[in-house]
């Protein structure tokens, strides 16, 4: 029986196809420091630390974009509010004895109830004639982000006609 077995080597000085004996049940297991399994820890190696360049990277432009969102909220809001405070002037203004005063003192007023911390430094101007009434409102959304050159304008104008009383024999 030795002689069968004479020509081929025992267990532990079989080698594999790179030279190198296997690994053995009991005494060398795979560890991650290994010199065997270096290998395969490589390719996951240059990934160490991307989660936290990428939250660098990723949530001040997310937290920019809120901030823009917010902005054009509140834009939009102190446009509402000018709209709103030159159509309330417009209706003083045109009612038959009103005055351009009156449209003035009104748009004050609502100004001051509604939207004095929203629309920054207004300017009303009224303009009333014969047959018509203008209301001019301007000024500077309130700023989230204090960005120097970048202002947020706000410009609204109405014109109605003046009311006037027409007797009815008059039409003829």
């Amino acid at each position: 029986m030795k002689t069968l077995l004479a020509g081929r080597p025992s267990a532990p000085q079989q080698r594999t196809r790179r030279g190198k004996q296997p690994a053995r049940a009991g005494r060398e297991r795979a560890r991650p420091g290994h010199p065997r399994t270096r290998w395969l820890a490589r390719p996951w190696r240059g990934d160490r630390g991307a989660g936290a360049a990428e939250l660098v990277v990723a949530v001040p432009l997310l937290m920019l974009l809120i901030l823009l969102i917010v902005q054009f909220a509140i834009w939009a809001h102190a446009s509402s509010v000018a709209q709103a405070t030159a159509e309330e002037a417009l209706a003083a203004a045109r009612v038959q004895g009103g005055s351009a005063a009156a449209g003035q003192q009104r748009a004050a007023q609502v100004i001051g109830q509604i939207g004095s911390s929203v629309l920054v430094s207004p300017h009303i101007t009224v303009t009333r004639t014969g047959a018509t009434v203008t209301v001019q409102i301007t000024g500077t959304a309130e700023e989230v982000l204090q960005v120097p050159g970048l202002a947020f304008p706000v410009h609204i104008t109405v014109t109605g006609p003046v009311e006037r009383f027409v007797p009815a024999t008059a039409r003829g």
